[in-house]
C-alpha cells in the first residue's frame, strides 16, 4: 500500500470528512487505515438494501452505540444520500461524540439525492489517483504515461495483466456505471461522446464540433459534459483571465478538459499499452503534469488555483497557477533540448500582468538551467517540489 499525502491531513484532524473521489483511487483503503469503530459498506447489496429502506436505523443504532464507538465510516455514501441527515442529527446533537468519515464517487448523486452535505460541518477532499511523490521510488515515466496511476493497476507487476485491468475499468465503470446515470438516456451517443473527450483531452474544449462529431444535441451535449465533471472522470482547467483592462477581451475563455488518468484515457482510445505512442509524447507529458498539478488543488495546496492561457493571436502558455498573489507560468516540453523560441508564450503572459514572478520550463533534460530568467526544470525536480 503507497503511502497517501491525504492520510497525513485526516489523521491530523478530529473534524468529520468527505473523502471524493473516482472508483479504484483508493478511498476505502485510506479511510479503512484510519481505524474506524464501526464501518458500513453501502456498495454491498444487503446493506444498501437495509439502509436505503430504513435510513433512520443508523440514528436509533448510534444512540445505541457504546462509548468505544466514536468513529463511523460510511463508505459509497453517495447511495444513501439520506444517511446524511442521521449524521447531521448526530454532529448537531451529540457534538464532539462521534467523527465521521464518508467516501463517495459521484457528487452527481449526492446533488440529485438532493443530500444534505453538512456545510460547515464536515471537511470535504478529493482523493486522486497516485501522484509521483507518493510513488517514490516506483515512479517510472513511461509506466505512468502508458498505464496511468491507478493504485490497483499501477502496482501489479504484470504489464498484460495491468492492461486487462485498464479495458476492464473502462467497459465496466466507464461505459456501464456513468452512462447509467438518469440523465444519460441515448447510450450510443454518450459512448461516442466519451470516446471524443477521450481523444480531445488535454485541448481546449469545441462543444460545436463535439455535437457534430458525436450526433448530439447542444443541450444534450453539455449534461452528458457534467456528467462526466460530476462523476469525477474529467476535470476542467479553465482559461486564465488576466487583470483586466482592455487586454482580457483578446483572450480565449474556454476551458480545457483533462481526463483523470491517462491509462483509462488511452484504454478509451484502444491505444497500444505496452508504450505511449511517439506522436502522442508531448500530449501525454501535458497530461501528467495537469494531474499533478490538480491532484495537490484543495487541501495539499489550499492558496493554488489551476488555468491556461491562450490568446486569439495563438500565444499559449499550457498551465497558469496563481498562488496567493503570485502567478506562476509553467510551459511542458517532451524535449531533451528547450530553445529561445519556445518562450514565446511565457513572454506573452508575463507582458500582461506584473504578478507573474515565476516563468517555469518543464522539460526531460538531465539537469536545471537559467535562460532569460526561465527556470528549465528537469521532470522529477519539478514535481518533488511541489507541495505535499
Amino acid at each position: 500500500m503507497y503511502a497517501r499525502m491525504l492520510s497525513s491531513h485526516l489523521r491530523s484532524s478530529r473534524r468529520s470528512a468527505l473523502v471524493l473521489g473516482p472508483r479504484q483511487v483508493g478511498k476505502s483503503t485510506l479511510l479503512s487505515s484510519l481505524g474506524p469503530d464501526l464501518s458500513l459498506n453501502l456498495a454491498d447489496p444487503g446493506t444498501f438494501r437495509d439502509y436505503a429502506t430504513h435510513p433512520e436505523r443508523l440514528q436509533r443504532e448510534l444512540d445505541a452505540a457504546p462509548p468505544s464507538v466514536r468513529t463511523v465510516f460510511l463508505d459509497e455514501v453517495q447511495r444513501v444520500p439520506a444517511l446524511l441527515d442521521a449524521v447531521q442529527v448526530c454532529l448537531d446533537d451529540r457534538h464532539g461524540r462521534f467523527r465521521f468519515l464518508l467516501s463517495g464517487s459521484s457528487a452527481r448523486k449526492l446533488r440529485r439525492g438532493q443530500a444534505n452535505l453538512l456545510p460547515g460541518r464536515i471537511h470535504v477532499h478529493h482523493l486522486h489517483p497516485l501522484l509521483a511523490a507518493e510513488l517514490g521510488r516506483d515512479f517510472d515515466l513511461e509506466r505512468a504515461l502508458a498505464h496511468g496511476t491507478l493504485p490497483g493497476i499501477y502496482s501489479e507487476r504484470d504489464r498484460s495483466t495491468r492492461e486487462a485491468d485498464l479495458r476492464s475499468y473502462t467497459d465496466t465503470y466507464l461505459r456501464e456505471e456513468i452512462q447509467a446515470e438518469a440523465l444519460v438516456r441515448n447510450i450510443g451517443g454518450f459512448a461516442r461522446l466519451l470516446d471524443l473527450m477521450a481523444a480531445a483531452s488535454g485541448r481546449i474544449l469545441n462543444v460545436q464540433a463535439l455535437c457534430r462529431d458525436a450526433g448530439l444535441a447542444h443541450e444534450t451535449t453539455r449534461r452528458y459534459v457534467d456528467v462526466l465533471e460530476d462523476t469525477l472522470v474529467m476535470f476542467r482547467v479553465p482559461a486564465w483571465s488576466g487583470s483586466g483592462g482592455s487586454n482580457r477581451a483578446s483572450l480565449v475563455r474556454h476551458g480545457k478538459f483533462f481526463f483523470f488518468d491517462l491509462g483509462v484515457r488511452n484504454a478509451l482510445l484502444r491505444r497500444p499499452l505496452d508504450a505511449p505512442l511517439p506522436d502522442e509524447r508531448g500530449i501525454l507529458l501535458e497530461h501528467l503534469v495537469a494531474c499533478e498539478l490538480y491532484r495537490r488543488l484543495g487541501t495539499l495546496w489550499p492558496e493554488a488555483a489551476l488555468y491556461h492561457y491562450r490568446t486569439r493571436h495563438g500565444a499559449e502558455v499550457d498551465f497558469v497557477l496563481e498562488v496567493g498573489r503570485e502567478v506562476w507560468g509553467i510551459e511542458v516540453k517532451a524535449s531533451r533540448r528547450v530553445t529561445r523560441r519556445m518562450l514565446s508564450g511565457l513572454s506573452s503572459l508575463a507582458s500582461r500582468s506584473d504578478r507573474v514572478k515565476r516563468r517555469i520550463v518543464v522539460f526531460l533534460g538531465p539537469r536545471r538551467q537559467l535562460l532569460d530568467d526561465v527556470e528549465v526544470l528537469p521532470l522529477e525536480e519539478f514535481l518533488a517540489n511541489l507541495p505535499s
